[in-house]
């Protein structure tokens, strides 16, 4: 997947379509952002002591491995950040595309 450098967008900063910079952001996941999210507190709140012992009755059986989708994907999302060269105010895309190889001319 090929992107130009430079690239005509709207900015919600200037409120008008400017020339952009595009550079490419390493995709970071939920728990590395937000360290409190929902998952987050939850697996804090379960810690406690009076969760008490054994399974509580849920996994007495081992889990469908065969008609699970599983294994790796094989792409990652991109994550593009652009600057306005106006007001040089940064802002990111709302959804990543999968691609193997992403390279910026």
């Amino acid at each position: 997947m090929k992107i130009p450098k430079t690239i005509k967008r709207h900015c919600p900063y200037c409120k008008k379509h400017t020339e952009h910079t595009v550079s490419l952001a390493k995709k970071r996941g939920q728990g590395s952002v937000h360290t409190l999210s929902r998952s987050s507190k939850t697996r804090l709140r379960l810690r406690g002591s009076w969760r008490g012992f054994g399974n509580q009755g849920r996994f007495s059986r081992p889990p469908i491995g065969s008609r699970k989708m599983s294994g790796k994907k094989l792409t990652k999302k991109t994550d593009f950040r652009y600057t306005c060269k106006v007001c040089n105010k940064q802002h990111s895309q709302k959804a990543g595309i999968r691609a193997k190889k992403v390279e910026i001319i």
